[in-house]
């Protein structure tokens, strides 16, 4: 077992090799604007996960993951030289979904303020069908007994009737 510490640094320090690579040393001009977002490696540190997201269309996004792939061996020889571990990890690049997530969840969002203003538009006008607040409070409960006369048949005193005294 490795230590996850260590894969955790190894990870983010593959992140930085890739994306500066990228920048500086890789030329493709089917390599459009692309950002590395996150590096996922295996326990054992022998493959990594490069997770990257393309600026632009489904066209740009297809041409810079073939470029990305023409260019895994250079990335990963620069990753090996760069980290010096002694087994250098096998590179898998991914498209990062999270853009598409956000993208999702702000439609949701959108709907929703809608839905809500709707709600709200409908209810401008309406009244309570009773009263406004239907629940007793506990000095009407007093006032209401006082009001019928509170007769129940019992004497108010110790509860015995006049035959027990």
């Amino acid at each position: 077992m490795t230590d996850t510490a260590r894969a955790r640094k190894l990870a983010d320090r593959i992140r930085v090799v890739v994306a500066e690579t990228l920048q500086r040393r890789i030329k493709d001009p089917r390599l459009g604007y692309v950002t590395i977002t996150d590096t996922r490696i295996t326990g054992d540190l022998r493959e990594a996960t490069v997770f990257y997201t393309v600026y632009g269309d489904d066209e740009e996004r297809a041409a810079s993951a073939a470029a990305l792939e023409s260019a895994k061996g250079v990335l990963r020889s620069e990753v090996g030289r760069q980290t010096g571990v002694r087994f250098t990890p096998t590179l898998t690049f991914v498209p990062d979904a999270l853009p598409d997530n956000a993208r999702t969840i702000d439609d949701l969002l959108a709907k929703a303020k809608a839905a809500d203003a709707e709600v709200r538009e409908a209810s401008s006008g309406a009244t309570y069908a009773g009263e406004a607040d239907p629940y007793r409070k506990p000095g009407e409960e007093e006032a209401d007994e006082s009001a019928s006369g509170g007769d129940d048949g019992e004497s108010p005193s110790d509860g015995k009737g006049a035959a027990d005294a």
